[in-house]
């Protein structure tokens, strides 16, 4: 399992991902499945994954290699693309092109093409945009009025954003609360482990502020789990015993 989440906010953009891959209860390892596309000045994407790890390895290497432009036959890479939406169309073309070497092996094995993306960031100063990617190639977008998308082991992590999220919190509040929804996904799902990969990039600044992966027992995140288990344990005492008989 995995769980990966990007939350866009005024200020900028924060991803979070975790690194457990696991191909049964005894065979557990660590892989990043947060990917950093950045040039100073020009561009920062960060593509995060969720799914086989064999197809989103593949999707990854594509991008790195470079795919055919079928109108000018040159190869077309994220790092030559002119705006977000150009970058995003091509990870969709990646994902189809790998579809069409495997997906009918897959099949034959009674295994789905299970893949799907977060995509965000930004290019030549175009808008700080953020993208969910599937399986077939096709997207959506992350807006003011959503502004966090999940993928992967997303539902014990998602009560913690939609109660407290939106567009005007702070950049430095939106990661601290991305990682409490990965806390709470990790206490509720073994398949979601450290270490933790964080990108966050400010809006205009053409750069990553921060690249940075958390180890398990780093002093933070460990003060932020036992101080958010103590608030919720707060939170339960402090409100009323129902009053049904």
């Amino acid at each position: 399992m995995t769980y990966c989440c990007g939350i866009l906010v005024r200020d900028g953009l924060v991803m979070i991902a975790d690194t457990r891959t696991n191909a049964g209860l005894d065979n557990v390892s660590t892989f990043r499945k947060l990917h950093i596309f950045e040039e100073p000045g020009r561009h920062v994407m960060a593509l995060a994954t969720a799914g086989n790890l064999s197809i989103s390895q593949a999707v990854i290497s594509t991008l790195q290699e470079g795919l055919d432009n079928p109108e000018t036959g040159e190869k077309e890479t994220l790092v030559g693309m002119s705006s977000m939406f150009r970058a995003t169309q091509l990870v969709g073309r990646a994902i189809r092109h790998v579809h069409g070497l495997y997906a009918e092996g897959l099949k034959d094995a009674d295994l789905r093409f299970d893949v799907s993306f977060l995509f965000g960031g930004q290019v030549n100063g175009g808008r700080l945009r953020l993208f969910m990617i599937y399986a077939a190639g096709n997207f959506i977008e992350c807006t003011a009025d959503t502004p966090f998308l999940q993928i992967g082991e997303h539902k014990y992590g998602k009560p913690v954003l939609d109660r407290s999220v939106t567009y005007n919190t702070d950049l430095y509040d939106a990661l601290k609360l991305g990682l409490i929804s990965m806390d709470s996904t990790m206490r509720s799902n073994l398949g979601v482990g450290m270490p933790i990969d964080i990108l966050l990039a400010r809006r205009d600044a053409g750069q990553s502020e921060l690249n940075y992966r958390i180890e398990p027992g780093e002093p933070y995140f460990h003060d932020l789990r036992e101080r958010w288990s103590a608030a919720l344990r707060a939170a339960h005492n402090n409100i009323p015993r129902p009053p049904y008989r």
